[in-house]
């Protein structure tokens, strides 16, 4: 089975199974730990989809045991990418099996380049994905504060 789901572009990461426990907040995406139960151990996943998000996103629980959230789109066919399990590093979910690190950067397989990687922050239970890339940081953390007011 695992040759077909690569085949077809089937990804083994799921959207939480409460879908309540996250939401687009403009700017960033808000987790309520307690309710993502996925993301509670290392090599845990979530992919976020919809609520108005223009972009697929997934979160994981890295085996360094925090949060890192990447563009959920690999950058060789454009499929959705899994973590993989006991080590630091994503897989594109296609024949190709493109790799990277945490950090976004290529390891091996046909990527055509990095993974955009998001920032995220970790307080009081939750778990906060800015929707800029990482390398725009400074910038996002500006806004954090404004735009539940706007929002």
């Amino acid at each position: 089975m695992g040759f077909f789901k690569r085949l077809f572009g089937i990804c083994s990461t799921r959207p939480p199974a409460d879908p309540g426990c996250w939401s687009n907040q403009v700017n960033h995406v808000v987790i309520d730990a307690a309710r993502a139960p996925e993301l509670g151990s290392p090599g845990g996943a979530v992919r976020l989809e919809g609520q108005g998000l223009s972009q697929r996103i997934l979160v994981i629980r890295g085996d360094d045991g925090k949060a890192h959230a990447f563009v959920n789109t690999c950058t060789h066919g454009g499929r959705r990418i899994d973590p993989l399990p006991g080590t630091p590093a994503i897989r594109c979910c296609s024949i190709g099996k493109a790799t990277f690190s945490y950090d976004g950067k290529i390891v091996s397989g046909p990527a055509k380049g990095p993974l955009t990687v998001l920032a995220v922050r970790e307080e009081a239970g939750r778990i906060i994905v800015l929707l800029t890339p990482a390398s725009d940081k400074s910038r996002s953390d500006s806004m954090v504060g404004t735009s539940a007011a706007r929002g």
